[in-house]
């Protein structure tokens, strides 16, 4: 022990005190480890009087009070006897008079509120979405949300056909979504068009922002689970993120600041590891130059960010959801979501995504390539396929009308300050453009004001 340092499996004590049976428990909860009697902060052997009184004591008072057994032994170091208590990891939650700790880093925490939660359901083999739901039947349950699985099942081969044949109730049953006569919080997440009832933030949010704090407008996105995953890759693609547009002859192509594919891996990660008893929303803040996914999820006791990025087993948050999206076929296989993510940026030449873990969930950050968002904002593309800031004629020049009507033909329902915001203009300006266009007989409005639509005629 004398080269050992305390971390996360080992702990120095200078004497020992009842209350440290609160570190022995916490190291049982976790990854087990030692607890060393007669070692200073420093961890020089100091030695401790009553060594071997408490070689006779502790392993009976921690046998009553925590229920477990302990290795306790005499060891001898510089001339000084010490006691090292060596303690296993319980596959079973065990508690310090009903307290429970858990041995995280160098430190010893107590478990509370949704910490515990998660931690008991955890030791009994258990997790969040696995749990029964009293509250909802099959009758409840969204017939399109179901049908919807089916047809993608059927597609990708992963469901057997007969299966998906059966009624709802026999399928969910072969999908592992029920428990004795109830549903579990899974199925209720991934087929009821309000998944809310069994968690309050189980939507996603997505806004565009002049900067951290200035909200320019945003949407909420509801529904089952595969429902918000589609909806939310169709909003952002049509409605908040604008393409580089570049011309090859011809051509026309048009070019997003994130790869379609690495985003709806994020997203698809997003809501299959989301912590939901957390009751939070998973949010997406688009800027001018960056994308940002904020997921209220918790990495894996002891994983760290380095550890998510490199080659890792899978250990999805939300199992049952996780196994439903894969027989869909909407992800490939598990604990390959980032590298996918990842691949899918490298090979479309975009910035390398950054990925942030804090106590409250994990940060995806999207830059965009300075290139497309100046393609974006009208440049354009010059002969040596970089941008350039020279006029141009036609619906590729990027005047302010050509792009008023661009967003228009996009995204019909589009209202004025959110044309205002996508082209950095004022509500004023953009008013007497849409004024002029109108008299032009380019566009037209169909409709009220509030719950009508453009149409382009020219």
């Amino acid at each position: 022990m004398s080269r050992m340092k305390e971390h996360q499996q080992v702990e120095w004590k200078e004497s020992w005190r009842d209350e440290y049976l609160k570190w022995i428990c916490g190291f049982a909860n976790a990854a087990g480890g030692v607890l060393v009697i007669g070692r200073d902060d420093k961890g020089k052997p100091i030695g401790v009087a009553n060594a071997r009184k408490l070689l006779e004591d502790l392993p009976n008072k921690i046998r009553d009070v925590l229920g477990i057994l302990a290795d306790v032994k005499l060891v001898t170091k510089s001339g000084k006897e010490l006691v090292e208590i060596h303690v296993e990891p319980y596959p079973a939650p065990i508690s310090y008079k009903g307290e429970y700790y858990y041995r995280s880093g160098s430190t010893k925490q107590e478990l509370k509120g949704l910490a515990l939660d998660r931690f008991l359901l955890r030791k009994h083999g258990r997790t969040w979405d696995s749990a029964p739901w009293p509250g909802v039947s099959v009758r409840d349950l969204s017939k399109a949300a179901i049908d919807n699985f089916r047809k993608r099942a059927r597609e990708s081969g992963r469901v057997e056909k007969a299966v998906l044949r059966e009624p709802a109730a026999s399928l969910l049953e072969k999908l592992h979504l029920v428990e004795g006569k109830y549903l579990k919080r899974a199925a209720v997440l991934l087929f009821h068009d309000r998944p809310e009832r069994v968690s309050t933030g189980a939507y996603i949010k997505i806004g565009f922002f002049r900067n951290n704090v200035d909200l320019l407008y945003h949407d909420e996105i509801h529904g089952d689970l595969f429902t918000q995953a589609s909806k939310t890759l169709d909003l952002l693609y049509t409605k908040y993120l604008k393409a580089g547009i570049r011309y090859e002859g011809i051509q026309r192509i048009e070019t997003f600041p994130v790869p379609v594919d690495a985003f709806r891996e994020a997203v698809l990660n997003a809501i299959i590891h989301k912590d939901y008893a957390a009751g939070a929303t998973i949010q997406i803040r688009v800027y001018a130059d960056k994308l940002e996914i904020w997921n209220p999820g918790r990495l894996p006791p002891d994983w760290t960010v380095a550890k998510l990025l490199g080659r890792h087993s899978s250990q999805p948050s939300n199992p049952d959801i996780a196994n439903a999206f894969f027989r869909a076929g909407e992800i490939e296989a598990w604990g390959q979501g980032i590298d996918r993510m990842l691949t899918a940026c490298r090979e479309a030449g975009f910035p390398k995504p950054e990925i942030e873990y804090e106590q409250t969930g994990l940060w995806v950050n999207f830059p965009f390539p300075p290139d497309v968002v100046a393609l974006a904002n009208g440049e354009r593309q010059g002969v040596a396929g970089k941008p350039s800031s020279g006029k141009s004629s036609g619906k590729s020049s990027g005047k302010t009308p050509d792009r008023i009507v661009a967003l228009i033909h996009e995204n019909p329902q589009i209202t004025l300050p959110e044309i205002a915001a996508r082209l950095d203009l004022t509500e004023r300006a953009v008013e007497k453009q849409v004024r002029k266009l109108r008299e032009l007989q380019v566009i037209v409005r169909v409709g009220p004001a509030k719950g009508g639509h453009w149409e382009v005629l020219k």
